[in-house]
């Protein structure tokens, strides 16, 4: 039989026509068109996780919300956590703390990242378009002491650093759920969002978590868990938030509400 054709040959086999249709879709030519394909590309997202469980890691719905809204924005992501011993571990059958264990961060955050998973030290704006936090009382466990301490809490070194430098930089950065008390301790001003500031019979049950965030020099807004209330968006700062499992809602208002954020990150990109 005879040989397949190239792609050069079935290109211009198909007559003139496509190739004017190309030139004229790339000014420039062909090399302009392909050089222009190259020139796009996916933005790099990192994730910071701070373990695996909701009271003494990152919450995993959180966590699996982000990295499938992340996905369909065409996004590539890596994952990252401090290498760190965590403050403890609960027995999450119970909601009591066990004891005897004791447990390393980085190596339970790996659960959720399937064992891809960075140390925190490693992660660098210039490899990176983003960064985005997902909640859980990890983050204020483990990546700062904010559940002991609250207003005067301190922030784990290379968090802070991270923060820091991709703010410095002008790289959007998501929060969620509790996460976002990361971003109003180590950014000055910053404008953040938890939900609501009060109960509400039960349906904001961590609503005082706005109070200590204003006491941190934040501003905080009042926002809605769900997607006809997208996400709060900080443009000075590029800060998205959105409260999540602050709010005692359906699991699907959760999933929508991070896409929100999870899409306004991506657009400040500008990717």
């Amino acid at each position: 039989p005879a040989p397949l054709p190239q792609p050069s040959a079935m290109l211009t086999s198909r007559g003139p026509a496509l190739c004017t249709a190309l030139r004229r879709a790339a000014p420039g030519g062909l090399a302009s068109f392909h050089s222009s394909a190259r020139r796009c590309r996916a933005a790099r997202v990192a994730v910071v996780l701070s373990g695996c469980g909701v009271y003494d890691g990152t919450e995993i719905h959180e966590a699996s919300a982000v990295l499938v809204h992340l996905s369909r924005g065409g996004a590539e992501v890596h994952m990252y956590a401090p290498d760190v011993p965590q403050m403890h571990v609960i027995d999450h059958s119970k909601g009591q703390p066990a004891e005897a264990e004791s447990r390393n961060v980085l190596v339970e955050s790996a659960r959720i990242a399937r064992g891809k998973i960075t140390s925190l030290a490693k992660l660098t704006t210039a490899d990176h378009d983003a960064v985005i936090f997902p909640g859980g009382f990890g983050a204020a466990k483990n990546l700062s002491t904010f559940a002991v301490d609250g207003k005067d809490c301190k922030v784990n070194r290379e968090v802070e650093r991270v923060l820091k430098d991709f703010h410095k930089a002008g790289k959007p950065i998501g929060l969620c759920c509790i996460s976002p008390v990361l971003a109003a301790k180590v950014l000055s001003g910053a404008e953040v969002t938890v939900g609501h500031e009060e109960e509400e019979g039960g349906k904001w049950p961590y609503a005082g978590t706005a109070g200590a965030i204003k006491e941190l020099g934040a501003k905080h807004c009042v926002k809605e868990v769900t997607i006809s209330f997208p996400a709060h968006v900080d443009t000075k700062n590029k800060v998205v938030t959105t409260p999540a499992f602050m709010c005692e809602t359906a699991l699907h208002h959760i999933f929508d509400g991070i896409g929100a954020m999870v899409k306004n990150v991506l657009k400040l990109t500008g990717k």
